[in-house]
């Protein structure tokens, strides 16, 4: 008799589906609550987008770390991460809407025959974040307000540093990830240039991108066909150069905000996620003196 199969899911783990107060198309949080008792404080929050795609490396790096903390300083704490009802890792249409940043704009259709793009809408998503979520989340567990921290990758990293430009006091810890400060000629810079300054005098940056987001490719890539195409388009995003110009322009500044550029060995933009989703990890619930000193 061959053992029966079972669907697998991860423990400790579940998800609901939570539409904005306003309307709209509900949201698919993952969440990740420890068994443990919470502290006197609460627990730390790790927020982050894409969640359908980044809940699971997250989940892996927590229960891998936070039970032997004096060897990896790694607690307990909170996952959040927002994704959408689908089964796919990515929603591409809800999440150019959800992480790019205003103005709002129509670009054409992923595919043929399909509905237009539109970015604009990550004001709306801080709103759910700040209004709904966190206080839907207190609602089910104690969390510490002072460790709260945002994770993105990709777009989701353009999402992180628009929303730490607007709204500095929701999170203590901003991760963003291969953030594709290029898009739209940079506009994200005349946020930075106009930001909010850091409540409290202190808060933490963490900027990274993979090795081969640069200058140059993947050694395999260079066999593939659209390797000239895609060497030009790398030069075009510059993802490694313009994340550290912002982290050396923001760790010069006078308001509390610390920041730091970290670049992943031999990882391109898609392979980074597991690396920069263990450092996100590794920020959020830090054991020893958390990331913002």
């Amino acid at each position: 008799m061959t053992n029966p199969v079972r669907v697998y899911s991860m423990p400790g783990t579940c998800f609901f589906d939570l539409a904005p107060a306003a309307g709209g198309e509900p949201y698919r949080i993952f969440l990740s609550i420890p068994a443990e008792r919470p502290p006197t404080e609460g627990w730390p929050l790790l927020v982050m987008t894409d969640g359908n795609a980044t809940f699971p490396f997250a989940v892996a790096s927590l229960v891998t770390q936070a039970p032997y903390p004096t060897g990896t300083n790694v607690g307990w704490g909170v996952i959040a991460a927002i994704g959408y009802p689908t089964d796919e890792p990515y929603d591409p249409l809800r999440r150019s809407w959800d992480l790019g940043p205003p103005p709002v704009k129509s670009y054409p259709p992923f595919v043929e025959g399909g509905p237009p793009v539109a970015i604009g809408g990550t004001d709306k998503l801080v709103d759910f974040i700040e209004n709904e979520l966190i206080p839907r989340i207190a609602e089910m567990v104690t969390l510490d307000p002072l460790r709260r921290s945002l994770f993105g990758h990709s777009f989701g990293g353009l999402f992180t540093l628009y929303a730490l430009f607007e709204r500095p006091g929701l999170f203590a810890n901003w991760i963003a990830a291969s953030p594709t400060i290029y898009w739209e000629n940079s506009e994200i810079l005349n946020n930075e240039a106009q930001r909010q300054l850091i409540p409290g005098n202190s808060a933490f940056l963490h900027l990274s991108a993979g090795e081969y987001e640069g200058d140059e490719l993947a050694p395999f890539q260079y066999r593939n066909e659209d390797a000239a195409i895609r060497l030009e388009k790398r030069k075009t995003e510059r993802t490694i150069l313009l994340a550290q110009d912002m982290a050396e322009r923001l760790n010069n500044t006078t308001d509390g905000l610390r920041a730091e550029f970290e670049l992943y060995a031999g990882q391109t933009h898609m392979s980074v996620l597991a690396a920069a989703v263990n450092r996100a990890i590794g920020i959020a619930f830090a054991v020893d003196g958390f990331a913002v000193s």
